[in-house]
C-alpha cells in the first residue's frame, strides 16, 4: 500500500482550506477597497448632493445622447471575437461577450472566470478547441497591445502640446517596457517551429514542476500543441489581422467615447479637459488598473480617473458625476445583459454545427 495516498488526501483539504482563505481575504480586501471610495474618498472630493444637482440638471436630448453611446458600446463587444473566430455570428458574439463581461465584472478573480466561461460556451457551441484557444489568445493580446499604446499615443499627443504629466510619463515608460516584452514574446513564439517547440517544452517543464508540487499528473505535449497554435495564428492573422485590428480598436474607442459625451454633457468643459486629457487620463487607469485589485476596477477605477482628470483642469463635481455616469454606462449594462445572456446561451447554437 502506497503510505503516500492518506499523506495526499490530508494535504488536500489544507491546501483547499488556505485557497478558501486567500480567496475570503481577496473579497474583504475588494470590499474595503469600494467601501472607501464610494464612502470615504470621493465624498471627500465632491458632495454627493452637489453630484446629484448636476446629473438633475441633464436635459432629455443630453441622456438620449448617453443612452445613443452606451449601445453602441455594447454593440462594438462581438465584431473582436467575430475577426478572432471565424463562424461566430453577431448574436452568439453578444452572448459571449456580456456574459463573460458580466462575470470578470461581478466576480473576484473574474477575468480568469469569464475567460474560462467563454471557452465552455464556444465549445458547447462546437467550435474546434484549437480555434477557440487561438481566439481566446488573440483577443486578450490585442486588447492588451491597444491598453498599452493609447497611453503611450496619448503621452506622445501631450508631449507636442508642450504638457508635461510626471505619473503619465512614468505610466508610459511602463507601457513602453510591457509593449517590449510582448513583441519579444510574440517574435520568439512566430519566428520558427523550433524554437515554438522548445518553448513549449520550457513552459511544460516548468509547468509540471508546480503541478508536481500540488500532487498532480504534469501535463504533457505542449511543444507539439505550441507549434500547432503557431500554424493557427499565423493562418488566421494572414487573414484577418487587420478586421481584428480595427474591431478591438473599435471597442476600446467607444467605451472613450462614453467617457468624452459623459465629460461634456456635465459641464466638463474642451477648456478644461480637452480630449487629449481625457484620453490621457483614461488610457492611464486603464493601463493601472490591468491587475484587478477588484472586479472591474469597481472603485479604483472610479477614484483613479476623477484624480486625473481633476488634475488636468476639471471641477470637482462635474468631474465626479461625468465618471459615475461613465462607469453606471459602462460597467451596469453588461453585468444586467450578461445575467440574462447567461440563462440562455445553451440556445445559441450554430445553424450549421463548426468543426
Amino acid at each position: 500500500m502506497n503510505d503516500a495516498g492518506p499523506e495526499a488526501s490530508t494535504q488536500q483539504p489544507h491546501a483547499r482550506r488556505r485557497l478558501s482563505w486567500r480567496r475570503a481575504l481577496g473579497v474583504v480586501a475588494a470590499l474595503a477597497v469600494v467601501v472607501a471610495v464610494f464612502a470615504n474618498f470621493l465624498p471627500g472630493i465632491a458632495d454627493y448632493t452637489d453630484v446629484l444637482d448636476v446629473v438633475r440638471g441633464l436635459s432629455t436630448l443630453q441622456l438620449l445622447l448617453l443612452a445613443v453611446v452606451g449601445v453602441i458600446n455594447i454593440l462594438t463587444f462581438p465584431p473582436p471575437w467575430m475577426a478572432a473566430l471565424p463562424g461566430l455570428s453577431f448574436r452568439q458574439g453578444l452572448v459571449l461577450t456580456q456574459t463573460s463581461t458580466a462575470l470578470s465584472s461581478a466576480v473576484p478573480g473574474g477575468d480568469a472566470v469569464g475567460i474560462g466561461v467563454s471557452f465552455a460556451m464556444l465549445r458547447q457551441w462546437r467550435f474546434d478547441s484549437q480555434a477557440v484557444t487561438t481566439a481566446v489568445v488573440l483577443t486578450g493580446l490585442w486588447n492588451q497591445l491597444i491598453n498599452v499604446c493609447l497611453p503611450l499615443v496619448a503621452l506622445a499627443l501631450l508631449t507636442l502640446g508642450g504638457e508635461d504629466q510626471p505619473l503619465l510619463r512614468t505610466a508610459g515608460l511602463i507601457g513602453v517596457v510591457v509593449l517590449m516584452v510582448v513583441v519579444v514574446g510574440i517574435v520568439a513564439v512566430m519566428r520558427g517551429e523550433g524554437s515554438t517547440r522548445r518553448l513549449g517544452e520550457r513552459a511544460q517543464r516548468a509547468t509540471g514542476w508546480v503541478l508536481r508540487l500540488a500532487r498532480r499528473e504534469p501535463a504533457t505535449g505542449w511543444g507539439a500543441a505550441f507549434v500547432h497554435f503557431r500554424r493557427e495564428t499565423i493562418n488566421l492573422l494572414a487573414r484577418r489581422w487587420a478586421w481584428l485590428t480595427l474591431a478591438s480598436l473599435a471597442g476600446h474607442l467607444s467605451v472613450f467615447a462614453v467617457l468624452i459625451a459623459c465629460l461634456r454633457v456635465c459641464d466638463v468643459t474642451s477648456a478644461e479637459v480637452n480630449w487629449i486629457e481625457a484620453l490621457a487620463a483614461w488610457g492611464l487607469v486603464r493601463l493601472l488598473t490591468a491587475v484587478p485589485i477588484t472586479p472591474g476596477g469597481l472603485g479604483v477605477v472610479e477614484l483613479g480617473l476623477t484624480g486625473a482628470l481633476i488634475g488636468f483642469g476639471g471641477q470637482d463635481a462635474e468631474v465626479v458625476a461625468a465618471v459615475l455616469l461613465y462607469r453606471a454606462i459602462t460597467y451596469l449594462p453588461p453585468i444586467v445583459l450578461g445575467a440574462l445572456f447567461g440563462l440562455t446561451w445553451r440556445k445559441h447554437r450554430l445553424a450549421d454545427a463548426a468543426t
